[in-house]
This record gives C-alpha cells, sequence and structure tokens, in this order.
C-alpha cells in the first residue's frame, strides 16, 4: 500500500492493535488520511474508516477487508448503528457528545484505542482549544465506567511532535475476559 507521505502509525496504536481479535471488524474513527486504517489492514483486520472527508483513501477502495464512510459525526446522529465492532481506533480527535458511544458501540470483550490530545497541550502548539483538549483524568472516568482500562497515561510526548496527549486502550464489559501481557522493552 502507498504511504502518500503520511505520519507513522502512533505508538499507542500499534503496541494495542495486535490485542483485537483475530481477522476482527475495526471501525478507524476520524480516520484523516488513514495511517491506521492501512496499519490494521496490513495485520489483516476488517476496516471501516470513517471521516467527514475520505478523499485520502482512494487508494484503498476496492481492497479486500476495508471500507469507507463520510460521516460528519459532529451535526449527524450516530451512523453506526446496530453494527457492533472489535475495536475502535481514534486518535487526535475529540467531540465530547459522541465520547460515551464508543465503548457502547464495542462488541462485548472488544477494544478502544484511544489517544489524543490533553489539556495543557497549547503550550505546544495547536490545538490548544479546550474544546478539543481532554480534561485530567477525562478518558480514564468515560471509558472505565463500560469497561476495564488495559492501559492508560496522560504524558508528554515528543514525537511526533511535543505535545500533551491522553491514551487508553479498554475493553468493553462482557464476553470472555482476556488478559493482556506485559509490553517487552
Amino acid at each position: 500500500m502507498i504511504n502518500h507521505g503520511l505520519a507513522p502509525p502512533s505508538d499507542w496504536v500499534q503496541r494495542w492493535c495486535r490485542e483485537i481479535s483475530t481477522a476482527g471488524w475495526v471501525l478507524d474513527l476520524a480516520c484523516g488520511q488513514g495511517r491506521h486504517s492501512r496499519l490494521l489492514l496490513q495485520r489483516g483486520y476488517r476496516v471501516l474508516a470513517a471521516d467527514q472527508d475520505v478523499s485520502g483513501l482512494a487508494d484503498l477502495q476496492g481492497q479486500p477487508n476495508f471500507e469507507s464512510m463520510q460521516v460528519d459525526l459532529e451535526t449527524k446522529p450516530w451512523p453506526f448503528e446496530p453494527q457492533s465492532f472489535d475495536a475502535i481506533v481514534v486518535t487526535n480527535y475529540l467531540f465530547r457528545p459522541k465520547l460515551p458511544r464508543l465503548m457502547a458501540a464495542l462488541k462485548p470483550g472488544g477494544v478502544l484505542i484511544y489517544e489524543t490530545f490533553a489539556d495543557g497541550n497549547g503550550q505546544f502548539g495547536r490545538p490548544s482549544n479546550p474544546d478539543f483538549l481532554l480534561r485530567p483524568g477525562e478518558l480514564l472516568h468515560v471509558v472505565s465506567a463500560a469497561g476495564r482500562v488495559v492501559a492508560y497515561e496522560d504524558v508528554y510526548v515528543d514525537s511526533p511532535k511535543p505535545a500533551l496527549v491522553q491514551r487508553i486502550c479498554a475493553v468493553r464489559n462482557g464476553g470472555t475476559p482476556r488478559y493482556f501481557p506485559a509490553p517487552s522493552n
């Protein structure tokens, strides 16, 4: 698959996507140019890439196990019902009214992998608007009500650019309990 000069996939997504069920159905929400969709396809998952602009995914159209959906997540109702997913991946996107829908859209035992900017990020550049920055512990609070948190960080990162981020990997309640190995160094 052609890279189109995209940033590499997030280290967080790469680390935790191995925990998605084999051949799982994955929603790449607010997928942008599809850097994570491409990673997930390469690893054998079925992918639904959704964003308000899917033109950057043209080279993926017609690929086996790939679908795209052009959708305005902020002005339209939740477009994915009655579907449920084995995993949902979200990076660099926050729209609070839809945040609780993510865990509900997972199958029991499904995996949420989420990473976006946190409060205080403005000191490093954009985004700086509080509407697009997670408050301290916000992601942890929303997700833990519906699932088991496997990993959570509220940290400074210097790559791909300096930023404050929150990131989580969580499993929706129900289904067969799964245990994740500690990461190897």
